[in-house]
């Protein structure tokens, strides 16, 4: 009989809650009308949209002017990132961003050299944290615009912001800060961080897809990358997905209210995944682990094998995990986080990410390092 599946990806999506699709399918059969019109219909929709917005604003610690409602990460990063790039001076057309940012702000930062600006890179340690004795030799006067991503999609390693936050404001350097991994399973206040832009989704923790944000500070020069709508304050144009941005809020309040109680439940089921994994296999690396990550992501290394091929072997076994970033693993090349880490190219292919979800139980892990198990050793044994 085929084992049931145990689903280990979690930082490429999730399944949204029962209670999340109920909220969506309610609002899209009660409020379904353009928020945009000024009759009754339209006026409900648009209640139902602002009332969304302030829930957003106050689970992240944001004003509701500063929510703008997108399809999720990527786009909000793009519209960040080349929104504020518009708005720089030519003198000041540098952008500073570290070697482990997501595809999304690295290939904008490409797209801007491109456009003839520079591209600085912020140096990582070891552990995958910004290297901070580095930081202050980077030539900040002529940065325009910084980058850095929060909590790492492929490591789970949170980055102590503080002092880019300190450098861009001595600087006078707009910033965006890359949040989606961390919204769902660590506490986030858009005002304690400073950011002038953060970019976020809601589907890696059982929120809906198709919908996100971009909290951006008020007054702050930005250019908008599209045109021919007056919505979201004409930052954003587009008819507004009323129902989802309500299915975003139901899993931001549910996260609110029971945020202790998930982190600490995934935190323990990471630990033990990777305490089991060490005591059955090795050799073993678990990358960026002397670095503050997220509670449900551990990122390993099997020395001497294929990362390809161990994943394919656990596909097989009914495991669900990663290369890395599921919107760059379609490259055969070592993972550029890892690289940025100084990891040896060659353990660096030897990587999965395994990254776990609240529905998860101690039995399921145990299952999977015995699968997980199963499949090393025999790879490393023919």
């Amino acid at each position: 009989m085929k084992e049931p599946i145990i689903y280990l990806d979690a930082n490429s999506t999730t399944p949204p809650d029962p209670a999340v699709w109920e909220t969506v399918r309610t609002v899209a059969a009660e409020c379904y009308a353009n928020p945009g019109s000024t009759h009754q219909l339209g006026r409900k929709a648009r209640k139902s949209l602002e009332e969304s917005r302030a829930t957003t604003a106050r689970v992240l610690c944001a004003q509701s002017k500063e929510v703008i409602f997108t399809s999720g990460g990527t786009e909000s990063t793009n519209l960040a990132l080349m929104g504020l790039a518009a708005a720089v001076s030519p003198e000041r057309r540098t952008i500073a961003i570290t070697g482990g940012e997501h595809p999304a702000t690295a290939e904008c930062a490409d797209r801007l050299v491109k456009q003839g600006w520079k591209k600085v890179l912020i140096p990582l340690d070891a552990n995958g944290l910004i290297s901070t004795d580095q930081l202050h030799q980077l030539p900040w006067e002529e940065i325009g615009l910084a980058a850095i991503i929060y909590a790492n999609n492929e490591t789970g390693v949170i980055q102590d912001v503080s002092q880019i936050r300190t450098l861009c404001e001595q600087h006078q350097i707009p910033w965006h800060l890359d949040i989606v991994q961390a919204v769902g399973r660590i506490p986030i206040s858009f005002h304690e961080l400073g950011a002038t832009a953060a970019s976020f989704g809601v589907h890696k923790a059982h929120g809906p897809r198709g919908i996100g944000g971009l909290l951006l500070k008020d007054n702050v020069p930005f250019i908008p990358m599209s045109v021919g709508g007056f919505q979201e304050d004409s930052r954003r144009p587009g008819t507004e997905a009323v129902a989802l941005a309500a299915g975003m809020a139901a899993m931001l309040s549910e996260w609110e209210q029971q945020q202790d109680t998930i982190s600490r439940k995934l935190k323990e089921l990471r630990d033990r995944f990777e305490n089991q994994l060490e005591q059955q296999i090795a050799p073993l690396v678990i990358n960026g682990r002397n670095a503050p990550r997220l509670p449900n992501t551990s990122n390993v290394a099997f020395p001497g094998l294929e990362a390809e091929a161990i994943m394919i072997g656990l596909d097989l076994a009914g495991i669900c995990c990663s290369l890395g970033s599921a919107c760059a693993s379609g490259s055969a090349e070592p993972s550029p986080v890892l690289l940025a880490m100084g990891i040896n190219p060659n353990l660096a292919r030897s990587a999965l990410r395994f990254s776990l979800h609240k529905h998860l139980q101690p039995a399921d892990i145990d299952e999977a390092i015995r699968r997980i198990v199963e499949v090393v050793t025999r790879l490393r044994d023919s």
